[in-house]
């Protein structure tokens, strides 16, 4: 499996595309464009872009999972425009801001590999080839060359949202959906959520160094309650540079705030990689 399995893990924020600010910005101007007769001596209305602005935030995060312990069982679909393509399970323990344990197993349920990350560092256990690799964490960083630490790994496995600053640019209500593009130091992040329930429905994450050419487009469905949280069962992840890659997420079980144990014993004959 190398170590493709974590990275379809984790690559959900691994790549962003070059497009400037301005052209997004204009897409959401014209998507659902309605045009209206002008009503004579109607005064205009007033918006307040600053409100505006301060409640699509607020909607973003209004969802944001809270949790102390969590486990899950995720079916990882792997497809590559090289060719590659890798079906696997994951099983998935976290203790919030603390550990988070990956186990993931291949065809007839062999367990390929097991990962232990912690704010400071990563273990990797490679039981094919009884090795053991470790890591600071910013390994991170260096393996998907994005500013990614134990705390992004953390939300994306919970379907938090990632990147989505106050600094909001464009935002469109198209009525059942609410469109925003916010800006950071490192990414732009496009997002439409459910008006409803303020459910996340897409994220599209852009680079803002446009000299990239990388695109990453996240689609969040199959929500339902877990616990008193909604929570997206299913994560369907597009991701192109040089190549299209896809992944799909599918969590078959969700159980929150159950104590965890984490075994990680690394036998003697192990080769330290």
């Amino acid at each position: 499996m190398k170590n493709i399995a974590f990275i379809a893990i984790i690559s959900i924020v691994t790549v962003f595309a070059c497009r400037p600010v301005k052209k997004i910005q204009t897409a959401i101007e014209k998507k659902d464009t309605v045009v209206q007769k002008p009503v004579t001596n109607a005064p205009a209305p007033v918006v307040d872009s600053a409100a505006l602005k301060k409640d699509l935030y607020r909607r973003v995060y209004s969802n944001k999972i809270d949790f102390q312990h969590f486990s899950g069982k995720i079916k990882v679909d792997y497809k590559n425009s090289d060719g590659t393509s890798i079906d696997g399970t994951a099983f998935v323990r976290i203790r919030k801001d603390s550990i988070i344990w990956i186990s993931v197993t291949g065809p007839l349920n062999i367990e390929g590999m097991r990962l232990l990350v912690k704010p400071d560092s990563v273990i990797i256990m490679n039981k094919l080839k009884k090795t053991i690799s470790y890591k600071s964490v910013a390994y991170l960083k260096d393996l998907i060359k994005l500013p990614v630490d134990f705390y992004t790994v953390q939300d994306l496995l919970m379907g938090n949202p990632l990147f989505f600053t106050d600094t909001i640019v464009s935002i469109k209500n198209s009525g059942s959906t609410l469109l925003g593009l916010s800006t950071g130091e490192f990414f732009k992040h496009l997002i439409t959520i459910d008006t409803t329930d303020n459910r996340i429905l897409h994220s599209k994450l852009d680079d803002v160094e446009e000299t990239r050419n990388r695109t990453c487009d996240i689609i969040l469905s199959d929500y339902n309650n877990q616990q008193g949280r909604l929570f997206s069962n299913k994560r369907e992840i597009t991701v192109t540079e040089k190549q299209k890659m896809e992944i799909t997420l599918d969590f078959k079980q969700v159980n929150f705030d159950e104590p965890q144990s984490f075994p990680f014993s690394i036998p003697k004959n192990y080769t330290v990689k």
